[in-house]
């Protein structure tokens, strides 16, 4: 049931952090995504709360990463619930004015400034983008050693199968923010507009 309610939020944060798992041509860079190690590293989750973020921070924690969530205030008790090990409320204080030395930034939100995160990233780190449209950090990142990523989700059954077991187990869990009928499509898209979202929302055909 998990699954089913989010199964390409998932694949994302498979894809991202575990295995890439396909050959297909990436639109957005010249060479295929390529997970980093996480066991041991320092991993912060930009827009963790949200429907991508809230699985991002499950699965880096799962693999073995140390994970600072960033947020607004409003989701510390969930990410800390999800497996957060250090909270960020970004309405309180840019993530990259407290932090540095980070071996890893996902950014889940996208949009304007993202390069602010290379200020925090360590020689030989890497930012991933979720959503790399607008991203114009390239030749800084190359000057400080930092890799600059991004996946082209595809679809993959035996990946949705692994991850399937660790909701299963209870490893990994999907939140929902709220649910729709078909119906309501143009109300859920106008609640994912709204942003701050907790987790996903779901559409349902009843």
């Amino acid at each position: 049931m998990q699954a089913a309610a989010a199964p390409m939020s998932l694949l994302t944060a498979w894809q991202f952090l575990v295995e890439l798992g396909h050959d297909e041509p990436n639109p957005f860079q010249d060479s295929h995504h390529s997970p980093a190690p996480l066991e041991g590293k320092t991993v912060l989750v930009n827009g963790a709360a949200g429907g991508v973020g809230h699985l991002m921070v499950q699965v880096a924690k799962w693999k073995g990463a140390r994970v600072i969530a960033v947020a607004s205030g409003r989701h510390e008790a969930l990410l800390t619930d999800l497996g957060a090990d250090a909270f960020i409320d970004y309405t309180k204080q840019p993530a990259e004015t407290v932090m540095q030395d980070v071996d890893l930034v996902i950014d889940a939100v996208g949009g304007s400034n993202m390069e602010r995160f290379l200020n925090v990233i360590k020689k030989g780190g890497a930012l991933y983008l979720v959503n790399p449209l607008g991203f114009s950090g390239h030749e800084e990142a190359q000057r400080r050693g930092i890799v600059v990523s991004t996946a082209q989700v595809r679809s993959n059954g035996a990946q949705l199968a692994q991850a399937g077991r660790l909701l299963d187990d209870g490893t990994i869990r999907v939140v929902i923010d709220s649910t729709f009928s078909m119906a309501e499509a143009s109300a859920a898209h106008d609640r994912a507009g709204r942003g701050s979202m907790q987790g996903k929302v779901v559409l349902i055909n009843e």
